[in-house]
């Protein structure tokens, strides 16, 4: 294996992290009403686990609300069903037509459980970008073995945790984002 096989490599393997870390803290309420409560809640649609978002419009007409309008009215039961099974948190009520769900304001107690668990999303991004420098560097003591100059080594270790910095710097920025996002009262 080369240096830039290897760097390309961490570097996806770390891109992959971020991008993972960025949609969990997606669906993770922060008060505010978003579509993506919605993303983990399926709907058996004629025999097939269907989104809501497949069988429904799902709009958010305030910052409170978000509306789900079946496209069959007799799927209004079974969205209501799945959201109820789904432990949202969020208690449908429907007027036969629509599906409203309310987004109740976030106690402070609330807030900072919420806080906790974007906490622990975070560090298991940041623990999955440290086993991937050290992958990355692991495979440079290898390559090394196998007749790769010290140097070279050497210096691709540098460049992993360059890498490596870059991307946890990145995570830092999302949690700080999410943090105040969900303390913002």
């Amino acid at each position: 294996m080369d240096t830039k096989t290897i760097i390309n490599e961490a570097t996806d393997r770390m891109e992959r992290t971020v991008a993972h870390l960025d949609e969990e803290l997606l669906n993770i309420r922060a008060g505010k009403a978003t579509t993506n409560v919605l993303n983990s809640v399926f709907v058996d649609y004629y025999g097939s686990q269907t989104p809501v978002s497949g069988v429904a419009s799902v709009t958010v007409p305030d910052a409170r609300t978000i509306l789900i309008q079946p496209w069959d009215k007799n799927m209004i039961r079974m969205i209501e069903k799945a959201i109820l099974d789904s432990n949202i948190g969020l208690t449908p009520s429907n007027n036969g037509e629509t599906i409203r769900l309310t987004i109740p304001p976030l106690t402070e107690e609330r807030r900072k459980e919420l806080v906790k668990q974007v906490k622990g999303v975070a560090e298991n991004a940041r623990i999955s970008l440290r086993n991937t420098r050290r992958d990355a560097v692991e495979n440079f003591k290898k390559a090394q073995k196998d007749g790769m100059p010290e140097d070279e080594a050497k210096d691709g270790e540098t460049q992993a945790q360059k890498v490596y910095e870059k991307y946890m710097k990145q995570v830092d920025s999302l949690f700080e984002k999410k943090e105040k996002e969900i303390m913002t009262v």
